[in-house]
């Protein structure tokens, strides 16, 4: 395993993370205790969670994967070895069953981190994330900000990073991040963090994957300079990108067959792309799955590249990405094809 350093921190955190938002609805709690068991003993140490979790979210089965990963940490007493990170909720009318009303602010942030902390059974959060801003921004599938004039957002943005810097000295949690930002946001939270002595966000969650580089234009270089490196979600593309849609070998259980309400991969434009990218695998002898997550680890914005699974084959399979190194040949053809489709499922 590779690890990197989380920002400007001495915290060294896998260079793979384990997503566990399919822990209480398409894995069962034994089956979770499997792929944390075999993670931590494949080097990962890092692993990712959220209060609205499992996904897709129902209010049945809120807070179930941070209740499995809490029961897995107490069983293995293993909490000093692992790196747990997790978010609160961004407003939204359908989590309203979590709290209501539902805002980014200081009481919903400190309600929101005690009911993690309860299911996880721990004292303490080690990076804790805004799961996406307040403020009407490039939310899940838009290409890019659309302006609105009747936003009812204020900027309460110090008022955040004053809540996150007093849960920090309080020992609640160890680090904050953000995940679904912007660029304007990124900065705005780094600039007011810099002008009033507060912590710093080592962290920003956003999509990146083959089919969504998105992140290069105008984070990449925030991510690097600022040091908020890139913890990428979405990297196999909601396994698209592993082929399994397109060969038609996805199982009836696979997320795309079960939850239809998933698009953001059905473009004919993604399509293509998929098709492309699966037969350059192919063509050099690779698998297709760990081919797309080799090459996000290998961008040097990325301080963590979280990968998801629902069998022990994929988690092995995903893990094992770690060991690949592409060759200059393959990461040529790679451009070749997002020249010609560029971030076509944003």
């Amino acid at each position: 395993m590779e690890y990197s350093l989380l920002g400007p921190t001495d915290l060294k955190v896998s260079k793979i993370c384990l997503g566990t938002m399919t822990f209480g609805e398409q894995n069962t709690e034994a089956e979770g205790f499997e792929q944390m068991d075999y993670a931590v003993e494949q080097g990962v140490n890092f692993f990712d969670a959220a209060e609205m979790y499992s996904i897709p979210p129902r209010p049945e089965t809120q807070g179930s994967t941070e209740r499995i990963i809490g029961s897995w940490m107490k069983t293995r007493r293993n909490r000093d070895k692992v790196i747990i990170a997790t978010k609160i909720v961004g407003p939204s009318p359908a989590f309203l069953h979590i709290r209501n009303p539902l805002h980014i602010n200081r009481e919903q942030i400190f309600q929101a981190i005690e009911g993690s902390l309860q299911r996880l059974q721990t004292d303490y959060v080690d990076l804790y994330q805004i799961h996406w801003p307040e403020r009407h921004n490039n939310r899940f599938g838009q290409r890019g900000y659309v302006h609105r004039p009747d936003d009812p957002w204020e900027d309460n943005l110090l008022e955040v990073l004053q809540a996150m810097d007093d849960l920090i000295k309080a020992g609640k949690i160890r680090y904050w991040g953000l995940s679904n930002e912007t660029p304007w946001g990124l900065m705005r939270f780094i600039y007011l963090a810099k002008t009033h002595g507060l912590a710093h966000c080592v962290s920003i969650q956003n999509p990146y994957s083959l089919l969504n580089r998105t992140f290069e234009i105008g984070l990449a270089e925030i991510a690097l300079r600022e040091q908020s490196g890139l913890l990428a979600y979405s990297p196999l593309a909601f396994g698209t990108l592993s082929g399994k849609y397109l060969r038609h070998t996805a199982t009836p259980d696979a997320r795309l067959n079960r939850f239809h309400q998933y698009t953001r991969y059905n473009s004919p434009q993604a399509q293509e792309a998929i098709a492309r990218y699966v037969n350059i695998a192919e063509a050099h002898g690779l698998s297709s799955a760990q081919m797309a997550l080799a090459f996000v680890n290998s961008r040097p914005f990325v301080t963590s590249n979280i990968i998801g699974a629902t069998t022990m084959e994929q988690l092995r399979e995903n893990i094992g990405s770690i060991q690949l190194n592409l060759p200059a040949a393959v990461l040529k053809e790679i451009e070749t094809v997002h020249s010609a489709i560029p971030d076509p499922a944003p």
